[in-house]
């Protein structure tokens, strides 16, 4: 399951690290371009290595890892956190989503006055 010596897919690797949901979201990182190796543009195929450094792009953020160690098989998260160093910066903070004028059960469809108060309230609205 696991090596500490040779090279693995890089792929096969940040799937195996839980860095993306499915190896096929990995491989298309790569050709996309969202991931990088010691700073150079890697297809799905190149060799990672223990050591290397990971950027990867994905979901509106920048992964930063370093290799620390191989897997060729997904692993569970106790394990995959064993296998890089992460240096990524923190995630920036959630917008805090404003709640929404709850309705009382059985008042029925809002009216356009309602929905123009609604719009206003989820800032949608034309001022």
């Amino acid at each position: 399951m696991a090596s500490d010596e040779g090279t693995t897919r890089i792929d096969s690797w940040i799937w195996s690290v839980r860095l993306t949901k499915t190896r096929s979201l990995a491989a298309a990182a790569c050709r996309a371009g969202h991931v990088r190796v010691n700073g150079e543009r890697v297809k799905p195929a190149h060799a990672v290595r223990s050591g290397d450094e990971v950027r990867l792009r994905h979901a509106g953020r920048e992964r930063i890892v370093v290799v620390s160690r191989l897997v060729r098989k997904r692993v569970g998260a106790a394990v995959a956190a064993e296998c890089f160093v992460d240096n990524s910066p923190p995630p920036p903070p959630r917008e805090e989503i404003p709640l929404m004028g709850l309705r009382d059960r059985g008042t029925g469809r809002p009216t356009k006055r309602d929905r123009r108060e609604i719009d206003q309230l989820r800032g949608r609205g034309i001022d």
